[in-house]
């Protein structure tokens, strides 16, 4: 039986792949990933993220949404650009959230726009793709501001405890994204990773980041998601066709990727 994955997660349109995305996609294809969800960071990057989606209708599905890195005083024009944005396609708004890692300058403004655009999933029937770092405790304040609007998505990048995936099940039914911080040495998430339901993991590379052993240090591509899907099938001990068969499923139903 063919293995048949799903990446969640991967930046295609990045200029890291300027020169060579097509042949990544084929790469992808050959490894058995036949979905890969893209996401959106801002207006800038925005046209090149459709127009490569378009370019591999049934492969490449876009998410549109204004990253937190991206959200300062010009947030909510690039708000009206994303509403703007968003059509038929669409499978979800992300990647949204909240980042203080770099900087805490524009916290309200970051606070703001993900709380907006949560209402605005929520107004859609849309799943939402959230980037969370170090800002966990506001995180989680919002999401128990807006528990009442229903909304399901995921932690994308998730490299938490099994206690803080815990804490996130209060909202629902809710996913984590893993990728290849999960092959590091000295990563602690095989330990959440364990405990966690292989049926709330969603696979994903966060290509051109983050690759996996052995290839750190490396650009990450959607090819490599056999591999991530290998570690969790070890640390879980069941086979790799489960892995693949669960998370697909998994990640075809939160993101209603069979309607497209």
């Amino acid at each position: 039986m063919s293995l048949r994955f799903t990446d969640t997660h991967a930046h295609l349109s990045d200029e890291a792949f300027t020169a060579d995305a097509p042949a990544a996609i084929a790469r992808a294809a050959a490894a058995g990933i036949t979905r890969i969800i893209h996401p959106d960071v801002d207006s800038r990057e925005r046209q090149a993220a459709l127009d490569l989606c378009k370019q591999y209708p049934g492969v490449l599905y876009h998410m549109i949404g204004l990253y937190p890195g991206s959200a300062d005083k010009g947030w909510e024009k690039e708000i009206e650009l994303v509403e703007a944005a968003i059509g038929p396609e669409t499978v979800a708004l992300g990647e949204i959230g909240l980042d203080y890692h770099w900087s805490v300058e524009f916290v309200e403004e970051q606070k703001l726009a993900f709380r907006y655009q949560l209402e605005l999933a929520a107004r859609l029937g849309l799943p939402v793709n959230i980037h969370l770092r170090d800002a966990t405790e506001d995180f989680f304040k919002i999401m128990d501001d807006c528990r009442h609007l229903g909304l399901r998505g995921n932690l994308h990048a998730f490299s938490g405890s099994y206690e803080t995936f815990q804490r996130l099940q209060k909202y629902g039914d809710w996913k984590v994204g893993i990728g290849g911080v999960l092959t590091y040495k000295n990563s602690k998430l095989a330990i959440a990773v364990k405990d966690i339901p292989l049926q709330s993991i969603l696979l994903e590379t966060d290509s051109p980041y983050l690759p996996p052993v052995p290839h750190r240090g490396e650009r990450n591509e959607p090819s490599y998601i056999p591999i991530i899907a290998g570690k969790i099938a070890e640390i879980k001990e069941i086979d790799i066709e489960e892995v693949a068969e669960v998370t697909t499923a998994s990640a075809t139903e939160l993101f209603s990727l069979d309607r497209l």
